[in-house]
C-alpha cells in the first residue's frame, strides 16, 4: 500500500537538534530502503526548502545546497513519486474544504489533502494532527508508538 510523507517528518529528519530527529530519520531511511512506492507533494518540497533553511526555525539551518540535495536524493529514488496539481484540482480542493474554515496554517494542509485525494493516496505519515480533519486520509504518526488513526 503506497503512502505520502508530510513536511514535518522530513524536517524532523533533517534537524539534529529536534527531539524527534532519531525516529524521523529512521522512518525516512526505512522508506528509502523498503522500496515501497511513496509520495511527496511539491508543496511539501517547497515548504521543506523554506523551513529547513530558515535560521529562525532551525538552530542550525541547512544551506540551500544541503536542503536541495536532500530533495534530490528523494527525486532519484525509483519508488518515490511527486504529486502536483492536475486538471480538476480546484474542484477537489473546494469540495474537501467546503465544511471546514480553511485559513492560516490549515491552507497548506488542505492543499496537500486535496493533492492526496486527486491522486488516490489514502495514507499520510505526519506528526500534524490537523490532517485528522480530512476523514478520507488515514493519518499515521511515525513518531508515536501507535498510529494516530487507523
Amino acid at each position: 500500500m503506497s503512502f505520502a510523507i508530510d513536511v514535518n517528518i522530513l524536517l524532523y529528519a533533517s534537524d539534529t537538534g529536534s527531539p524527534h530527529f532519531e525516529r524521523a530519520s529512521s522512518f525516512i531511511e526505512s522508506c528509502i530502503a523498503q522500496k515501497e512506492v511513496f509520495f511527496v507533494g511539491w508543496p511539501t518540497v517547497m515548504s521543506y526548502l523554506r523551513i529547513a533553511t530558515h535560521p529562525s526555525v532551525f538552530d542550525h539551518p541547512l544551506s540551500p545546497h544541503e536542503a536541495m540535495a536532500n530533495i534530490e536524493n528523494l527525486l532519484n529514488l525509483p519508488h518515490a513519486r511527486f504529486l502536483s496539481e492536475e486538471d480538476g484540482f480546484w474542484a477537489v480542493y473546494r469540495a474537501i474544504t467546503s465544511a471546514l474554515p480553511i485559513r492560516g496554517n490549515l491552507v497548506p494542509d488542505a492543499h496537500l489533502a486535496a493533492l492526496l485525494r486527486c491522486h488516490g493516496v489514502k495514507i499520510l505519515y505526519t506528526h500534524d494532527r490537523d490532517f485528522l480533519k480530512f476523514p478520507f486520509i488515514n493519518v499515521r504518526d511515525p513518531l508515536a508508538d501507535v498510529a494516530t488513526k487507523t
